[in-house]
């Protein structure tokens, strides 16, 4: 089934409706004109008077949301939808419960930062959470590809701007909440009131999912919703005794009065977490405690989510932690089974949140050997000012400044001496750099790949 509203005037086919959508960076109505010439029998538009049949709303991107959800959503509103939200961790869960259910036997689709996955087909995103007529596409391919159950990352902005407008979830889920994306929502809480909405959107079992030791938790425990806390103090599930090696972790943990004991290959306490939290989403579809741990043997994190490199006796680790809390987490992984030295090549993104630059750079610093500075995706600001942010908040001299990042990945491994970490963090599965208004192609692992070919040890 095909949507027969469209908002790009590139994909109009004859006798199709064109709808006319103002955004930050664009203005539908100017292309009202190519769509006609594409084939455009109707025109919906908040202006304007045009050769074919014309429909004026007063707003249409809130025509948008209520043709698709009355005309849409009735076509796959039986389908089961996972919903998760946090600063970090929503890929990683994601991905986790796809690549669970599908091990189930059970038909399923994935929707977040690394893409859309649905029962075995991949399509490439833009955004982690889309906007909502390619969000309802996408729901639409899902259910005609036999997909039972749907998880998505849901991220604040999506949450803001009502893309999943009309959308309700079985099951919802909280990893937690720091600093990220100051520079839209202005202050934290403001963030986390954004975030919250996911959790007021709740149908049938209402179950929600929710790490209990984050500051925030409580504040994602409503009254209408079946809550279930992670916690390594006091909740529905209590982790304990996590064992950590660069080959994965292994803890233990009790719900419902049952004791478990368990090993995962993935490394960091927050994995845990994500795991637990899949866990429990999972056991709620009716599936036992018993059959979701068969399977953790062949569950892996995503791609650039600790993604583990072997070069001789040292290990790298390319991570997408581009936050503030997501670097001090994957640096706080590698101190539980650091042996040698730890080195970390980080950098900051341009026009975004400018606030956390220093303090990514104080944690790095903080919690590594040597820091290499380096370029992220600048985008259009002056990538040399970004760096100066970032040294305004390191207050050591354990650091080298090298813009070029795949000179600096070539010093950061030419750094590794026996059973020492390399840390090559904020682009993790991204296999590009924006570099003004220009996106060019690079990846942090193609760059280790070529230089371990030139420097085998």
């Amino acid at each position: 089934m095909e949507i027969d509203l469209k908002t790009d005037s590139r994909k109009v086919k004859p006798g199709d409706t064109f709808i006319a959508i103002r955004n930050v960076n664009r203005d539908g109505h100017d292309y009202i004109p190519m769509a006609i010439a594409n084939g455009a029998t109707k025109i919906i538009a908040e202006e304007g008077q045009y050769e074919v049949e014309t429909e004026i709303v007063q707003d249409t991107r809130q025509y948008l949301k209520d043709y698709l959800y009355q005309n849409y959503y009735p076509v796959f509103q039986d389908m089961t939808l996972i919903g998760v939200t946090g600063t970090n961790g929503k890929t990683t869960i994601g991905y986790m419960i796809y690549q669970a259910l599908t091990l189930l036997g059970h038909p399923c689709a994935y929707m977040g930062t690394i893409g859309f996955y649905y029962c075995g087909k991949y399509l490439p995103m833009v955004n982690t959470t889309p906007d909502v007529d390619i969000l309802y596409d996408y729901f639409l391919k899902a259910k005609e590809a036999g997909c039972q159950t749907l998880v998505m990352e849901v991220s604040s902005h999506a949450l803001a701007k009502d893309r999943i407008h009309g959308l309700e979830f079985d099951e919802v889920a909280f990893t937690n909440l720091t600093q990220d994306h100051l520079d839209y929502h202005k202050t934290l809480e403001n963030y986390a009131a954004a975030k919250q909405l996911l959790f007021k959107k709740t149908r049938r079992h209402k179950i929600a999912v929710i790490n209990g030791d984050d500051p925030h938790g409580d504040y994602f425990c409503l009254e209408d919703n079946h809550n279930i806390t992670i916690s390594d103090k006091k909740g529905d599930l209590v982790v304990s005794d996590i064992e950590f090696s660069h080959l994965g972790t292994s803890f233990a943990f009790s719900y419902k009065e049952k004791q478990y004991h368990t090993h995962i290959q993935m490394v960091g306490r927050y994995n845990v977490y994500n795991y637990l939290t899949v866990l429990l989403l999972i056991h709620h579809l009716g599936y036992s405690i018993e059959q979701i741990l068969s399977l953790n043997d062949r569950l892996t994190a995503p791609k650039g989510r600790m993604e583990l490199i072997v070069y001789g006796s040292n290990g790298i680790f390319v991570d997408y932690a581009h936050t503030p809390d997501a670097v001090d987490n994957v640096l706080n992984s590698a101190l539980e089974f650091k042996k040698g030295k730890i080195i970390t090549i980080v950098g900051c993104g341009g026009d975004r949140d400018a606030s956390k630059r220093p303090i990514m750079g104080r944690i790095a610093c903080q919690k590594s050997d040597l820091v290499i500075i380096t370029n992220d995706n600048p985008r259009t600001e002056d990538p040399q000012a970004i760096i100066d942010d970032i040294l305004t908040g390191i207050d050591r001299d354990n650091n080298v400044v090298i813009p070029d990042r795949k000179e600096a990945i070539a010093y950061g491994m030419s750094q590794l001496k026996n059973n020492d970490i390399l840390m090559i963090l904020g682009k993790g599965h991204e296999d590009y750099q924006i570099l003004g208004t220009q996106k060019i192609h690079f990846s942090d692992q193609e760059e280790v790949e070529k230089y371990m070919m030139e420097h085998k040890i």
